[in-house]
């Protein structure tokens, strides 16, 4: 019976594969070529992941910079935004966390991906749609928590990320960061009355939610 593969060594790979894939991106990827630099071969990298499409997943996925786990680490930490001026200081600190150099360098590798995702679903899977669901579930329950019905905070999730991911995808593209940063700050200025909830609103959530407990 042959052995498990050693979870460590899969782990030190995924790094290492993340790292030559941001550095020569995807377009031309192969795995004898990646198999090299890593001083492996690619029948090995078969046996730890299956395909090179799967072990290109899963190492963004174990990427621990990404700021959707930093930011579920926060709200587990610290709780939810209990208001609308907590909630826009959340969403400029997590935008901040785009703008970090390690984080930013990884964009491209992230749009490459999700590009793929779209035109090739058999080769990366449903990538762009888990990146784009995980971001509007983890919204919609900071929005929730603030006292909007499932529906409200849905949709103001949904607004937030597909903006989000525009604004972050277009400077790839045109460089202009600093116009992106404006854009995102008006954005926020744009949305927030309207992440106020009226006070009887507020108290009647309250109380179905009582009640259901």
């Amino acid at each position: 019976m042959p052995r498990p593969p050693d979870p460590a060594k899969r782990r030190a790979l995924l790094d290492r594969v993340r790292a030559y894939a941001l550095r020569n991106g995807l377009t031309d990827l192969s795995l004898r070529p990646l198999a090299r630099a890593l001083g492996t071969s690619d029948r090995m990298l078969l046996y730890y992941f299956g395909t090179k499409e799967r072990m290109i997943a899963e190492a963004l996925a174990l990427f621990e910079r990404r700021p959707l786990l930093r930011v579920r680490t926060a709200l587990e930490t610290t709780g939810s935004p209990t208001d609308p001026a907590g909630l826009r200081r959340f969403m400029e600190e997590l935008w901040r966390q785009f703008g970090e150099p390690d984080v930013r360098a990884a964009l491209p590798l992230y749009l490459e991906v999700m590009s793929a995702s779209v035109l090739h679903p058999d080769r990366y899977g449903p990538v762009m749609r888990d990146i784009v669901t995980e971001w509007t579930d983890l919204l919609t329950s900071v929005f929730h928590g603030l006292g909007m019905n499932r529906d409200q905070a849905l949709t103001q999730a949904t607004v937030l990320t597909d903006a989000c991911l525009g604004l972050l995808m277009a400077p790839l593209a045109n460089g202009h960061w600093a116009q992106a940063d404006t854009a995102f700050h008006a954005l926020l200025d744009a949305l927030e009355p309207g992440w106020r909830i009226p006070e009887s609103t507020r108290t009647s959530a309250d109380s179905t939610a009582r009640t259901a407990n």
